[in-house]
C-alpha cells in the first residue's frame, strides 16, 4: 500500500475516521533519525495489507505535533480505528514497526 502524506486538513479523514490499522510517521526534513526511518517506513507499508501508513511533517503541521504530544522525533503513533493504541519514538527496525501493528 502507498504511504499517504498528511496534514491538519486531511488528518481526520485519513487516521481518525479509518477503519482498521493506521500507523502515523511524524517527521521532519531536517531530522536525521527520520530520514532513517522513513525507509524502513515504506518498505512496511509496501509489505502490509492491513494497514494504511500516513506521513506528517511536523514543521508543516505544528497543531497536530502539539495535539499528539510530539516533542521528539520520528515518532509512530499506531491508530485503530481513530483511536491511539501503540506509540514508538526513535529509529526502530522493519521488525519492531511491523511489531507495533500487531499490537
Amino acid at each position: 500500500m502507498a504511504v499517504i502524506q498528511a496534514n491538519e486538513a486531511t488528518f481526520k479523514n485519513e487516521v481518525l475516521n479509518a477503519q482498521g490499522t493506521v500507523l502515523v510517521d511524524f517527521w521532519a526534513d531536517w531530522c536525521g533519525p527520520c530520514r532513517m526511518l522513513s525507509p524502513m517506513v515504506d518498505r512496511v507499508a509496501s509489505r502490509v495489507e492491513n494497514a494504511k501508513v500516513v506521513k506528517v511533517n511536523v514543521d508543516d503541521n505544528m497543531a497536530l505535533a502539539q495535539q499528539y504530544g510530539i516533542v521528539n522525533i520520528p515518532c509512530l503513533i499506531v491508530f485503530k480505528d481513530g483511536k491511539e493504541v501503540n506509540r514508538s519514538v526513535g529509529v526502530i527496525p522493519e521488525k519492531s514497526i511491523e511489531e507495533l501493528l500487531k499490537a
